[in-house]
């Protein structure tokens, strides 16, 4: 078919380049210009918080909805100049607010992905109608001030300034998204969930936003990571908390990462079951799902068979077997590798043989250690078999 005919030609192509791209198609960057992909924007700013507080070894970041419908996100993370000077070891603060890096995307197991897409600071500075940044510079803080990506006026230090965190504040833009209004409950349960992840994290949330009452907010920190986790998960079914949340941590070089994994026998004949790799959540599982499964499967086996317990056939099978669970299993991986667009899904091959090894070697050790509430807990799965 001819150009003539189409009428379209190379003359007819836009090209768009930095800011104007992502104005242009903001959903492209946060996948969506309703609520969605406004509470992207949250989660680009406040990944980047986190992951300078992680790179400390644990701090805090606290986030505030302000009554003027602005988003205030501090953190007590490692900082640094506003722009770089001389070797430095990434991006500068500048250069993440007005461009693209121009490598590859910080990635790895130390890195925790709290939003789906990583847009960064780029995308919420562009997707801004106004954004502040803050950085302590000799003695006093030097403030930045941008409109839609754009710096609208001189850089400026002011007053005293202690440690070494960042403060970014921005405006969702009304001309890009259909609310700029945040969702309280969807914010404080995605930074929930990054708290029992990463532990020696703490996030805050604070809502100013007038309401005709006070103010709103709720602080997350759990010393015993994804232990916690599933116990707060039992405790959502009303149940009484349980003293047996069994858990445990490995690294294992021959997946280029560790795992964090945690369960409970609930006696139910439900599976509650939470997954993440590097702090995303794998909705569709993965690897490291059925690396669990499998592993709490031959332990549960081996055991029954061992101590003379009954059971309904030879394999049973995973599923059934880990249909009273109450479960998280974090995996944090040098290179993660999902499956599918909305990356939901963990494909790295090598997972699934570590995760098994591990649960299957610690759930054992747990059952020889503990031959009383094994022997209730197998006999009430090999029982719930022979139900079916």
């Amino acid at each position: 078919m001819s150009e003539e005919g189409t009428g379209y030609d190379a003359a007819r192509i836009e090209v768009l380049e930095g800011r104007e791209a992502v104005r242009k198609r903001p959903g492209m960057w946060v996948g969506s210009t309703g609520e969605r992909g406004l509470h992207q924007l949250v989660f680009d700013v406040v990944g980047r918080a986190v992951n300078q507080v992680l790179a400390r070894g644990g701090g805090s970041v606290a986030v505030t909805l302000t009554p003027d419908g602005g988003v205030r996100v501090t953190d007590d993370g490692t900082g640094g100049p506003f722009e770089a000077v001389g070797n430095t070891l990434g991006p500068d603060l500048e250069a993440l607010l007005t461009g693209f890096p121009a490598g590859p995307e910080p990635s790895g197991r130390h890195i925790a992905e709290v939003g789906h897409l990583g847009g960064g600071l780029f995308v919420a500075n562009a997707l801004s109608s106004r954004l502040t940044a803050e950085v302590p510079s000799e003695g006093g803080r030097r403030i930045h001030e941008y409109a839609r990506g754009v710096e609208v006026t001189p850089s400026a230090t002011t007053g005293s300034a202690t440690g070494s965190g960042t403060t970014v504040a921005f405006w969702p833009d009304s001309e890009i998204f259909q609310t700029t209004r945040c969702s309280f409950a969807v914010l404080a349960e995605r930074f929930r969930q990054v708290a029992f992840l990463n532990r020696g994290l703490g996030i805050s949330l604070t809502d100013e936003r007038p309401t005709g009452g006070e103010a709103r907010a709720v602080s997350f920190r759990f010393p015993e990571g994804v232990r916690d986790f599933v116990a707060a998960l039992h405790a959502e079914t009303g149940a009484a908390v349980h003293p047996d949340v069994i858990g445990f941590e490995r690294e294992d070089p021959r997946m280029a990462g560790a795992m964090e994994v945690a369960l409970l026998w609930c006696g139910s004949r439900e599976e509650r079951m939470r997954s993440f790799a590097n702090s995303r959540a794998t909705h569709q599982g993965g690897t490291h799902v059925e690396g669990f499964r499998d592993g709490v499967a031959a332990a549960v086996t081996a055991y029954a068979r061992a101590h003379g317990l009954p059971a309904a056939e030879p394999d049973p099978g995973a599923d059934r077997i880990c249909r009273s669970l109450t479960a998280v299993v974090s995996v944090k991986l040098d290179r993660p590798e999902y499956l599918g667009a909305t990356r939901g899904l963990l494909g790295n091959t090598d997972v699934r043989g570590c995760v098994e090894e591990g649960v299957r070697e610690h759930l054992g050790d747990w059952f020889e250690e503990n031959p009383e509430r094994a022997a209730e807990f197998v006999g009430r799965i090999v029982r719930g078999v022979q139900q079916d």
